[in-house]
């Protein structure tokens, strides 16, 4: 106890450091040549630190609305962190004029367009300008962006934060929304941060007042909370400890080791005190010897269940969630075999009344339970049929599945961002970036003029609407000087034009200082895969046949993420499952020394999680990098009731050789714990369809249908089984 309590003090000061990220571009992994591209685009060009703003209003072209763009764009660009401020007020206009070139600003910002005449030749200039028009201001004039760029060690989630204030004390009457990978993590970590901080006690007090329901005591309620709650501190204290971030999928480890943590403990308890005994110590010992190989069977099913998603994830995020959720089952399996019989044997039971009551038939005893037990004996056969009936029922829905990756579907309908995300898709050509490398001398003519190349064949793609090159920028110089946009023949004649574009801003964002490589910037419309893989597919069969020896083309973005994270969906969801009931089966039978007890005990699990992937298709649920979790997480928590009702069976019928006796007091015993905990554990993840983010939303609802099911299927499928087996014997 005192080990324990020293423990807990100094892990549980550890979390203060505990920081949360919610960037899915760095957790990526290193071995992927896409994500590695976008990586390295991203730092090098900024494309991962860019935030926008999106100002929204009946007409863009007003005076007034274009003082509060200027007002915005310097107010961004005072805050520090930020190195560049892109709006429609200080964007690049080049043009000509009685002396030559002019590179200036598309809007004099000490002489703003006052008249009706001088807001319509604005309006003109944008619109005949791809530069401007469906990149910078919408086409239909009611929308524009501004566009900033984070400096390298920039605090991230500081920066957004001031962005936001900053906006925000301007009182601006038009609508404003924020997007960009700046603001999206700095936003998502505030919405992890505020469901931690507000759905974790509300579903701690639901439990609370389920085992007050159950037991009756004060101890039934506090000793499995205790557990829970240590191993929750432990693991977030060690992850504080290595430095490892919370992120948007571990988020769930709290809300998940508080259901398993409790779940332990609860047998443990329910077992004490149906033998409790004079002498306190010596019941303890024999409630250990009833539940001491069952929970530690459950224990490590449940962590392989865990550990499944090292294999085959593609985002590290979920192979540190298996990790540390693994980690956290171990550490609620210790607690619950060592920890909670030494505060049980510390301070004896003085409530007798509680323990007398509990011991009696309670309302899921009496209702419930021995019910059920007399239907089991009656109607194994029939029970069994109904099971059948649901999964062949299940396996056609499963063929609905969809799967998604979209940024959307993780924001509800009314959530700013998601309006943001709207705006972006319907106004300016969609929010997945995609980038084109160049990497060569940026002056040689072939090289910009493979770059104008690119682009007209990009955007012959429906899913590409504008592109953005330095190529675009030196063929409009040329135009106004010699009358022809393109790019000259001469690498001179290109030096010349590239001097007139020197200390631009933009210029960071299109090329490298030492001006040795250079990209081609866009974004991707479609949120369906299909179209994505036509893209790529599109794509790669033109930079195959314009390779060149002076310079390489690689072609990288979110589409390209998108999807291997789509087919990594479904080789992860079924590598994890595989390996995880691969496992359960050869360590339940290891353990219980029967390969036929291993096959029994998955089973009811397989059968439920059957019946999980047919509600989603039946109902479009999609699988996501939230859902994705689901399957093995129900395994692993699903697995315990099985293994519960297996090992109590086993035990008694070597006793007495009786199964209906053997059944019969499964039922009752082992029953009423699986009920207990598996409302408990149920309605501490219902909690979670209050969350602000959709996917756990979803997470929740699914696990809590899970444990219904896998609760039921241990209590009415895996008994029915055993009953046609045994009684055969």
């Amino acid at each position: 106890m005192i080990l324990v309590l020293c423990l807990t003090v100094f892990l549980g000061f550890k979390i203060r450091n505990l920081t949360i990220d919610a960037d899915i571009i760095g957790s990526l992994p290193d071995d992927d040549k896409d994500a590695v591209l976008l990586r390295e685009i991203s730092d090098r060009f900024g494309g991962n630190n860019m935030g926008v703003l999106i100002m929204e209003t009946d007409d863009i072209y007003q005076t007034e609305v274009l003082e509060h763009i200027r007002d915005l764009t310097d107010s961004i660009g005072s805050t520090p962190g930020i190195t560049t401020v892109t709006s429609l007020t200080n964007i690049i206009n080049i043009q000509s004029n009685e002396y030559g070139i002019e590179i200036g600003k598309l809007v004099d910002e000490y002489n703003f367009p006052q008249s009706e005449s001088a807001l319509r030749s604005l309006r003109n200039k944008v619109e005949a300008n791809d530069l401007y028009k469906g990149s910078i201001v919408s086409e239909d004039g009611k929308a524009t962006l501004i566009v900033f760029t984070l400096s390298d060690g920039a605090e991230v989630k500081q920066v957004a934060e001031s962005v936001r204030k900053k906006t925000e004390s301007l009182d601006l009457p038009e609508n404003i929304y924020f997007t960009g990978s700046p603001m999206l993590v700095t936003y998502i970590s505030d919405l992890m941060t505020r469901d931690l901080t507000r759905l974790l006690p509300v579903a701690l007090l639901l439990i609370t007042l389920i085992l007050a329901l159950s037991f009756r005591s004060i101890r039934g309620v506090v000793l499995p909370l205790i557990t829970a709650v240590i191993a929750i501190l432990w693991t977030l204290g060690i992850m504080a400890l290595l430095d490892i971030q919370m992120s948007m999928i571990s988020n769930n480890i709290p809300i998940i080791l508080l259901a398993v943590g409790s779940a332990y403990t609860i047998h443990v308890v329910n077992r004490v005190y149906q033998i409790i005994q004079s002498d306190q110590k010596k019941a303890v010992r024999e409630a250990l010897g009833y539940v001491f190989i069952p929970v530690i069977l459950a224990a490590i099913t449940t962590m392989i269940g865990f550990v499944s998603f090292i294999f085959g994830a593609y985002l590290e995020m979920i192979r540190e969630f298996g990790i540390f959720t693994a980690l956290g089952t171990f550490f609620a399996c210790l607690l619950t075999l060592f920890f909670i019989p030494s505060l049980l044997t510390f301070f004896p039971y003085s409530d007798k009344r509680a323990v007398q009551s509990h011991k009696k038939d309670s309302y899921l005893s009496g209702k419930v339970l021995k019910p059920l037990n007399i239907l089991l004996f009656r109607h194994p056969k029939a029970i069994i049929i109904v099971w059948l009936c649901l999964i062949l029922l299940s396996l056609a829905g499963i063929f609905f599945i969809q799967r998604s990756v979209d940024i959307r579907e993780y924001f509800r309908k009314d959530d700013p961002t998601r309006k943001a995300e709207n705006i972006m898709i319907d106004k300016f050509g969609g929010t997945k970036p995609v980038f084109v490398l160049f990497k060569g001398d940026m002056k040689n003519p072939e090289l910009l003029k493979t770059m104008m190349e690119t682009e007209a064949y990009m955007e012959q793609s429906p899913d590409i609407s504008n592109t953005q090159s330095v190529a675009d920028l030196i063929a409009e110089i040329n135009g106004l000087i010699g009358g022809e946009q393109k790019i000259p023949d001469d690498q001179d004649r290109i030096e010349q034009l590239w001097f007139l574009l020197e200390g631009n801003e933009m210029m960071s964002r299109l090329v490298t200082e030492d001006l040795d490589q250079g990209i081609i910037m866009s974004r991707f419309l479609s949120a369906d895969n299909e179209s994505k893989k036509e893209f790529v597919a599109y794509m790669q069969e033109f930079i195959e046949s314009h390779a060149s020896k002076e310079f390489t083309i690689e072609i990288t973005g979110m589409p390209f993420v998108d999807i291997t994270m789509d087919r990594s969906l479904i080789n992860s969801q079924i590598g994890s499952l595989a390996i995880a009931i691969i496992f359960v089966v050869i360590v339940v039978g290891l353990i219980l020394r029967s390969l036929r007890s291993g096959l029994l005990a998955t089973f009811p699990i397989v059968a439920s999680i059957l019946i999980l992937f047919g509600v989603m298709g039946l109902t479009g649920i999609p699988l996501n990098i939230g859902t994705v979790l689901v399957a093995s997480v129900a395994l692993g928590i699903g697995i315990d009731y099985a293994i519960h009702v297996i090992s109590h069976f086993n035990h008694i019928f070597k006793t007495t050789g009786d199964a209906a006796v053997a059944m019969e007091e499964t039922i009752m015993v082992s029953g009423k714990a699986i009920l207990i905990n598996v409302f408990s554990v149920a309605g501490g993840f219902l909690v979670l369809i209050f969350s602000q983010m959709v996917p756990l939303q979803y997470f929740g609802l699914l696990i809590a249908l899970s444990m219904v099911g896998s609760s039921q299927s241990a209590l009415t499928l895996l008994p029915a089984l055993l009953i046609l087996v045994y009684r055969k014997n």
